[in-house]
């Protein structure tokens, strides 16, 4: 499926709940959001059937997002279930990490190929001032079952807060060494209302890599995945890093993907507020044909580029990014 620009539409993120045990600072207020009723959010079976209409018009690549997807019940059986659809070549997702101790093998089982997991910093303090949870040990142990487990390639993502320092750094540093894992810094992106403000550029901290890591960077192709960060290589190192400007140096040209809101929306682009109801669709009978032209809809409304680079000012978002699944 290609867009009007000719870009290649293969791959639909899918926020399956709005629920979530963190409260990160960067993503809602500390209070939360209003919780969708259970009535609103896509049930499972209508989640299939979309994905299952889009895998025959060009999606390949599928991401469990959320709100935090690992609070909702029977994800392991849902994830069997998108595995087991033709056309399907790729199934991961992104967690906070604090419960996939407990289902990472389960989850693998199930036929999920790999994880993403959010790790802004390694310290408790800091980390529980940006995630409004003390489970930083939670994390880390949920690290440590995915690469037992074989999700891999694993990422982490680590957001460039003005909590993150140099400490965090040498951490990241050393699990390069250890594992083959890819340590992502991603651009901050102002579209909340944060209590925590940005921290070092994409360039400062490539510096300060260069200076602490022994050895300079070496760019490198990335891992398989669906991402557009530029990936380094220290010497001798398992582990990549990877950076995500979508500020600074937008990748909105070679963007290749649509996403669907809990509640039913296709968003044709993250850090803008156009969405395409599929819900009422699905829930008033709509034939395979309707929900085809729907996504057709979405795909042809997609942006050249966000909302942060043609708005002179901050513009407005209607959706905390909780609610949209990042």
């Amino acid at each position: 499926m290609f867009d009007r620009l000719n870009r290649t539409i293969d791959y639909l993120r899918v926020s399956i709940t709005d629920r979530c045990n963190f409260r990160c600072t960067y993503c809602m207020p500390p209070e939360g959001v209003k919780q969708l009723h259970h009535r609103d959010i896509l049930s499972y079976e209508e989640l299939l059937r979309v994905i299952g209409v889009l895998s025959r018009h060009g999606i390949r690549k599928i991401r469990i997002t959320g709100g935090e997807p690992l609070v909702r019940k029977g994800v392991a059986g849902f994830i069997k279930q998108i595995a087991a659809i033709p056309g399907i070549t790729d199934l991961s997702l992104t967690t906070n990490g604090s419960l996939l101790a407990g289902m990472a093998g389960e989850l693998k089982a199930a036929g999920l190929n790999r994880v993403n997991i959010s790790l802004d910093t390694v310290d408790p303090g800091k980390f529980a001032a940006i995630t409004g949870a003390a489970k930083l040990d939670a994390t880390l142990k949920g690290i440590r079952a995915a690469l037992a487990a074989g999700l891999t390639p694993l990422k982490l993502n680590v957001v460039l807060t003005e909590m993150f320092g140099e400490t965090d750094l040498a951490y990241f540093i050393e699990q390069v060494y250890r594992y083959p894992i890819a340590v992502r810094f991603i651009e901050y992106m102002p579209i909340g209302n944060s209590r925590i403000g940005p921290g070092f550029s994409s360039d400062k901290v490539k510096e300060m890599i260069n200076k602490a890591g022994g050895g300079c960077l070496e760019p490198v192709p990335g891992p398989p995945g669906n991402g557009p960060a530029k990936y380094f290589l220290l010497p001798k190192a398992q582990g990549t890093f990877g950076f995500i400007t979508p500020i600074s140096d937008h990748f909105c040209h070679a963007c290749n993907r649509l996403r669907l809101t809990a509640d039913g929306r296709f968003k044709p682009c993250l850090l803008g507020n156009a969405e395409i109801d599929i819900r009422n669709a699905l829930r008033a009978g709509a034939r395979d044909e309707d929900i085809a032209h729907l996504f057709f809809r979405a795909v042809s409304e997609k942006p050249d580029s966000h909302n942060l680079r043609r708005s002179a000012g901050r513009p407005e978002f209607r959706r905390k990014m909780s609610q949209i699944g990042g």
